[in-house]
């Protein structure tokens, strides 16, 4: 695992910019895996910049990592409006070219597999990730097996909690989401992890200097052939 310790968030921002774009300048076709939150908001700022400067996206195919269960574009509060707001707006990729799991779909366990399938057929050439204060990477909780596909997470009450900074009250997150699953996260050709903050700290420890154990979802990455942790100086500290 190769790791950069930032000083700040502006600069974890630059640095995951620049091994994002040296992707999409390689391969104009290329497969990225992307991810939600507030982590990756400086990383879109930069890609929407340079879009404006001329690097295109026209031939770009995404896939996300998860949605709520029960939430689609009409609210402002999924997955697919956030990508769209932060994104996918600003930039001159097709709309049909991004993927994410229908947090509306009437049958759940349809849905996994057509992701699942979609997966199989569209390998990330990068795949993005944020890092949650318990271990866990997309919605993927202490626990998950490490050979997990898509599936439908409850999700737990410290990631509920670190979610709802995001909505009006805690009482309006959702309790459930689809998320990729582990093996499909691993199946990427590169990651790039990226993770702010002093309360991310003990997870970032973890994952890199812990044992690798289903108790931390984050500890597979050791496993990966291709894995870069980009950190500020907070989230960094217990590395030193």
């Amino acid at each position: 695992m190769k790791i950069i310790i930032t000083k700040n968030y502006e600069e974890m921002s630059d640095k995951a910019f620049e091994v994002m774009k040296e992707v999409v300048v390689n391969k104009p076709d290329a497969v990225l895996g992307l991810a939600t939150g507030t982590t990756p908001i400086g990383l879109y700022k930069r890609m929407i910049e340079d879009c404006k400067k001329g690097t295109s996206y026209k031939n770009i195919k995404t896939v996300n990592l998860d949605e709520y269960k029960g939430l689609d574009y009409s609210s402002d509060q999924s997955y697919v409006y956030f990508m769209r707001d932060n994104l996918f707006d600003h930039i001159d990729i097709d709309l049909k070219n991004t993927n994410i799991e229908n947090g509306k779909a009437d049958d759940a366990d349809k849905e996994c597999a057509r992701y699942n399938a979609l997966l199989e057929n569209m390998q990330q050439d990068i795949q993005l990730l944020g890092l949650g204060s318990n271990g866990h990477i997309a919605f993927n909780e202490p626990g998950t097996k490490f050979g997990s596909l898509t599936h439908v997470v409850d999700l737990t009450e410290s990631t509920i909690k670190d979610n709802s900074r995001l909505f009006k009250d805690i009482s309006e997150v959702p309790r459930q989401a689809f998320t990729q699953g582990l093996r499909n996260i691993m199946n990427a050709k590169k990651i790039l992890i990226l993770a702010n903050g002093a309360n991310k700290a003990k997870a970032v420890y973890g994952m890199v200097k812990g044992e690798v154990t289903e108790a931390l979802p984050a500890s597979v990455l050791q496993l990966h052939p291709d894995c870069t942790l980009i950190v500020d100086e907070a989230a960094g500290a217990l590395l030193k």
